[in-house]
């Protein structure tokens, strides 16, 4: 299985999964095309659900968590 890689977007700076193989994406924040490329890239992990756990704690650190209240 491929790596799933965290990814930061180039113009809002929001962070994104995106596979090694994937060349653009959009953001989901700001829809802006993103050349993987040139994004920098936070980390990767072994599995999508690893990567989604990382990322949820990084938008959790970063002020983005977006749970609803219970």
């Amino acid at each position: 299985m491929a790596p799933t890689l965290i990814m930061k977007c180039t113009k809002c700076g929001g962070y994104m999964l995106s596979t090694k193989a994937q060349k653009t994406k959009l953001c989901p924040y700001c829809n802006t095309k993103v050349n993987l490329e040139r994004a920098q890239r936070i980390a990767a992990a072994d599995s999508a659900t690893e990567a989604s756990e990382m990322l949820r704690k990084l938008k959790s650190e970063r002020g983005f968590d977006h749970k609803k209240p219970n």
